[in-house]
């Protein structure tokens, strides 16, 4: 009898399903204990996986918390591909739905940035412009111009200190996050990802650059709180921008 492949990958992740039909040991009995170690070993597995992914939510819900909810994670989202580098790509919107995770309400914005953090390390590489280029413009041709960044950057925007409890959370020198709204930036400028806290017309005028408005545009979009030249400067020194139209 041939084991079904929905059978089997179905009772991979629902440790209430029994063996599929038709797997059977050597001797042609039912396969349930060699089915059952495996099944064990595939969660094993991509319990790590998750636990490799998100470090500082694992510290901040504690080892025994984290290893229940990604048992209760695997089971509802199964891996689609088979680089585990990338598993987990539905944590923030999973933990907004996670009951008992309902107390750290910054969860979902944390696992955004840890997300970004493991994306920006796996991303392509770009050669960033010469900063020389954007101070060679008039400044109507600035103010025309398009800015394109290197696959690596994101920027988060949160309700939640989430660049301060990052910080206390890898780094033992940093203060103790003050319970505010926080915007960050994540760039790559060289082999490791980099988190940068961001003022909000900053992250708001990155944010309009990378959806392909001038540089005119995410400046209005920003107010008048923002300043340009810090911005760019940031931008330019990371490495961020990749081409100028």
């Amino acid at each position: 009898m041939t084991v079904s492949q929905t059978a089997f990958r179905q009772g991979l992740f629902d440790p209430e399903l029994p063996a599929p039909v038709g797997l059977i040991n050597p001797d042609g009995g039912q396969a349930t204990k060699r089915y059952d170690v495996y099944r064990n070993n595939v969660a094993v597995s991509l319990s790590d996986a998750l636990e490799a992914a998100f470090p500082v939510i694992r510290k901040l819900v504690g080892d025994r918390f984290f290893r229940a909810m990604a048992g209760v994670y695997l089971r509802k989202h199964p891996p689609t591909s088979p680089l585990m580098m990338f598993y987990g790509d539905k944590m923030p919107q999973f933990l907004r739905r996670f009951g008992p995770a309902q107390q750290l309400a910054y969860l979902p914005d944390m696992a955004k940035l840890e997300l970004a953090m493991r994306h920006a390390y796996h991303a392509g590489d770009a050669d960033p412009i010469d900063a020389a280029a954007l101070g060679a413009l008039a400044p109507d041709q600035l103010m025309a111009a398009k800015l394109a960044f290197a696959p690596a950057t994101t920027v988060i925007s949160s309700s939640f200190p989430v660049y301060s409890i990052y910080r206390a959370n890898t780094d033992p020198s940093a203060p103790k996050a003050v319970m505010q709204p926080e915007a960050l930036l994540i760039t790559r400028p060289a082999f490791d990802p980099a988190v940068h806290l961001l003022t909000p017309a900053s992250a708001t005028c990155i944010t309009a650059l990378q959806k392909g408005d001038p540089l005119g545009v995410a400046m209005s979009t920003a107010g008048n709180d923002l300043d340009l030249g810090a911005t760019l400067g940031l931008l330019l020194g990371q490495g961020v921008v990749t081409t100028l139209t």
